[in-house]
């Protein structure tokens, strides 16, 4: 079981938390609860390490804001053996969960389940701090925002758990945001490519790499509220019925900036000198598109999230020096998109995505393709709408509520008459 922030926001919901993870164990099961640091206490970290540094180094931000599950994993045990049942808490060092050295963006390497396995055995019940590794030198490390779901994901894998419960602050996964699009409807089903394709693409309720080890180790995946005992969405591979869906679902990721590098040499080589300095950096790079040379030229942009801009235009100033060509930076984008395993047997998803924009005078401005998913670069500050669009352009919504709202117009048009 992995509660985030919000699902273990203050005491109370410590202790309800706690309440659950009880009545599962009285039903026979052996529990172990992955956390997330409470509420917004990990924004409150970085906002502290912002007034004493602009550009803290990443080693000593992984110290930082890894205090937060620290502080979450013990008062979780000590809500539990309040409540009469025995209970420890774990930090991932002392789990030996290593990751690799990327601070602040580490990915896991291995975990040492066995003594997970002693204390389960024991009848206690485990409490592992979200979000943190080690490295094999002992270093902390984090593992990026969301991080917690990559924790959950990996442990349950390791113990070869029967079910992975991610508790959140919603019912489930959603055709879209419901914070932006109020039709959106919860799906009871949802396939591991679909959902790494829309937690790649923006959706936040899962971290991807927590779905791609879902995916690799076959651990079924339920995402649920919190707050109430509802059904969420599961997480499964594929089946035959999935396919019969066109598009399962939208998404919109914003905050992102566009690299463009005019005058680059075209020879052998080049590009991936660019992209070995990008990557050497851990900057993650989202779409790339090189156009057809000239004179010998040719150019080439990219998209990074705007968070990892700085640094990236560090990298690129300096390749410019030594390449003798110019970059432009645009800080203004994102992306909508639709995902849906269907997309593979059906055809005219495209044109309606593409059409559906038009309508609505959203200009595309750049597009990429998988078997599952299209994409749409636009403005940022037609984001939203452009999200809303798409979405019905699909008939994602959900019926009952739209019928519902309907009901409710009338209702009041007959009173008033």
């Amino acid at each position: 079981m992995k509660f985030g922030g919000t699902s273990v926001a203050d005491a109370e919901k410590i202790r309800a938390a706690a309440r659950r993870a009880i009545r599962a164990q009285k039903q026979g099961r052996q529990v172990v609860m992955v956390v997330s640091a409470m509420g917004k206490e990990t924004d409150r970290l970085v906002d502290l390490a912002k007034q004493i540094s602009p550009a803290p180094s990443h080693r000593e931000m992984d110290q930082l804001l890894s205090t937060g599950e620290q502080v979450t994993i013990s008062l979780m045990a000590m809500a539990l053996e309040e409540m009469g049942a025995p209970a420890i808490s774990f930090t991932a060092g002392q789990i030996g969960m290593v990751t690799d050295d990327a601070h602040t963006k580490a990915r896991l390497k291995s975990i040492a389940a066995e003594k997970i396995h002693k204390e389960l055995d024991a009848g206690k019940i485990v409490i592992v701090a979200g979000f943190q590794g080690v490295t094999e030198s002992g270093a902390i490390t984090t593992l990026g925002r969301g991080g917690s779901n990559v924790t959950l994901v990996a442990v349950a894998a390791a113990l070869k758990a029967d079910l992975c419960e991610n508790f959140t602050d919603v019912d489930g996964i959603f055709t879209t945001d419901p914070r932006i699009v109020p039709t959106a409807r919860k799906l009871d089903t949802i396939s591991y490519d679909e959902m790494l394709e829309l937690a790649s693409l923006g959706a936040n309720v899962l971290h991807n790499r927590a779905v791609e080890f879902a995916k690799k180790y076959n651990v079924p995946l339920h995402v649920r509220n919190s707050n109430n005992n509802k059904k969420g969405t599961l997480i499964v591979h594929e089946t035959e019925s999935m396919e019969r869906i066109v598009v399962r679902g939208a998404a919109l990721k914003e905050g992102l900036a566009r690299v463009t590098l005019n005058n680059v040499p075209d020879h052998p080589g080049v590009v991936a000198r660019i992209f070995h300095q990008v990557a050497g950096k851990n900057v993650v790079v989202d779409d790339i598109i090189q156009t057809i040379a000239q004179n010998g030229e040719a150019t080439v942009s990219f998209t990074v999230e705007i968070a990892e801009l700085p640094e990236c235009r560090q990298i690129v100033e300096n390749l410019c020096g030594e390449m003798k060509c110019s970059a432009r930076y645009e800080e203004h984008l994102a992306k909508v998109s639709v995902v849906g395993v269907g997309m593979r047997t059906h055809t005219g998803v495209a044109e309606k995505m593409f059409a559906s924009l038009a309508a609505e005078k959203i200009n595309i401005q750049n597009i990429t393709t998988s078997e599952i998913k299209i994409s749409c670069l636009i403005d940022r500050t037609q984001g939203k709408k452009a999200l809303r669009v798409v979405h019905d352009a699909f008939n994602l919504g959900g019926k009952k509520t739209v019928k519902k709202k309907t009901a409710k117009k009338k209702a009041k048009k007959k009173a008033n008459q």
